[in-house]
């Protein structure tokens, strides 16, 4: 009895000092399509000592603003042309680490069924962040909707239209809320994150989309003191395998694209 009760004050010993040593590793994403595919790469880490703690957002800045007061180790919902724009505006250093996947931006409406019944002076809604902003008119541009002064700036504003022959009306407003406002508009250029939270098929219900050739890889983003922290680069190393690309190929069908 009493050789039992040592092995089980040994085995608990042990057990508890693995736990010890395990490393936390707390990654902010927005829901869908980030935080599913962090789900699947977490009971891998698990076994390689690495604790994923993911913390869920609905917006685009407290992610970024979180990580770089060290409340997150990591995050992963946004490109590089927005992760640019915001340590600009906000004066942060944080750091590109890893591209993941592609989230074909698309344009979408509760009024019309193909982009040539746009009618003059509709209401066209874009998201009011520089980067995502921009990317919306320059796809407008593609559709033949407007002409920009310069196609090929990405931080592109509605000021920069110098022609626009069905004098659209842009309205900006925060990307997590344009799924929402679709009744109010007449056109609405989304993110494919929350336009599949507002239960939308890109492939199926966009009017035009992005072609997998989009330079707006989602990527994995840290601060610059923990890019090469063993924890992250288990979680670079995780998100790059057959397993993570057949999971995004096959839950999104082209809604999401990998990037590797």
């Amino acid at each position: 009895m009493r050789l039992n009760f040592v092995r089980s004050v040994l085995l608990a010993s042990v057990f508890l000092a693995g736990a010890a040593h395990a490393e936390k590793l707390v990654v902010g994403a927005t829901q869908v399509p980030h935080a599913e595919i962090l789900e699947v790469v977490k009971p891998g880490l698990a076994k390689e000592g690495v604790e994923l703690d993911i913390k869920v957002f609905s917006d685009y800045v407290q992610p970024n603003l979180q990580l770089a007061d060290k409340q997150l180790d990591a995050n992963f919902f946004q490109h590089k042309p927005y992760l640019d724009s915001f340590n600009k505006d906000r004066k942060t250093g944080l750091v590109p680490v890893v591209a993941v996947h592609v989230e074909p931006f698309g344009g979408y409406s509760r009024k019309i069924k193909n982009i040539s019944e746009l009618k003059q002076g509709a209401t066209v809604g874009i998201p009011n962040d520089p980067s995502n902003g921009g990317r919306a008119l320059i796809l407008l541009q593609k559709q033949g909707l407007i002409k920009l002064k310069d196609p090929s700036n990405i931080l592109s504003t509605a000021a920069d239209v110098v022609e626009n022959p069905k004098k659209l009306k842009f309205r900006e407003l925060e990307a997590a809320m344009l799924p929402r406002s679709l009744d109010d508009l007449d056109l609405a250029l989304i993110n494919t994150n929350y336009a599949l939270e507002a239960g939308l098929v890109p492939t199926k219900d966009a009017l035009f989309i992005e072609g997998s050739d989009s330079p707006y890889a989602n990527i994995v983003v840290t601060r610059a003191d923990n890019r090469n922290d063993p924890g992250v680069q288990k979680l670079v190393k995780a998100l790059h395998t057959p397993e993570v690309k057949k999971f995004i190929q096959e839950k999104y069908k082209g809604a999401v694209v990998p990037a590797f």
